[in-house]
């Protein structure tokens, strides 16, 4: 990897952990939820870098974070941290897997719709309670709501990392 493309895959990465610490601080309607805005990061690190650069990216964000507000070893970081490894592989192996089939708010919907159901998931091996899969209509509606806004936000900023020059390859 090029000196230039580590430090963008550097900034990018500073950003989307300033961006998870930030929206720790914002108010939520229910606990878990959030519009996940340091997933922007990941995503703009998958479609410019690759998905090797977009799980370090989610690595660092999730690890240095959940450091940064305190909550690593919670369960909440659990959670979330095995959610969004999970979200990140998807979205990876979908890009990797399928080039072209989906836009960037495409990838953004299936990575957070994946996050909502890990969580779910894994706060069901956690905490062993069936109730908590009468979740699945709010969890998957918000995962289409903040996927789509992420999306759209990762779509818009690569239209202006374009015109910076950073896009790798023409693309």
């Amino acid at each position: 990897m090029k000196t230039s493309d580590l430090t963008r895959l550097g900034i990018i990465t500073s950003l989307g952990l300033i961006l998870f610490v930030l929206e720790s601080l914002a108010p939520r309607p229910l606990p878990w939820m959030k519009v996940g805005l340091g997933n922007s990061a990941v995503l703009v690190a998958l479609i410019l870098f690759g998905p090797v650069q977009a799980i370090a990216v989610s690595v660092v964000k999730i690890l240095a974070g959940s450091l940064m507000i305190g909550s690593i070893g919670s369960p909440a970081f659990v959670i979330g941290g095995g959610a969004g490894m999970a979200s990140v592989s998807v979205m990876a192996l979908l890009h990797r897997s399928l080039p072209g089939l989906f836009s960037t708010v495409g990838l953004s919907v299936a990575g957070a719709v994946v996050h909502q159901f890990a969580q779910l998931a894994l706060a069901f091996v956690y905490i062993g309670h069936g109730a908590l899969f009468s979740y699945v209509p709010i969890f998957a509606i918000s995962g289409l709501i903040s996927g789509t806004l992420i999306g759209l936000v990762v779509h818009f900023c690569l239209a202006q990392i374009g015109k910076l020059g950073w896009m790798r390859n023409g693309g």
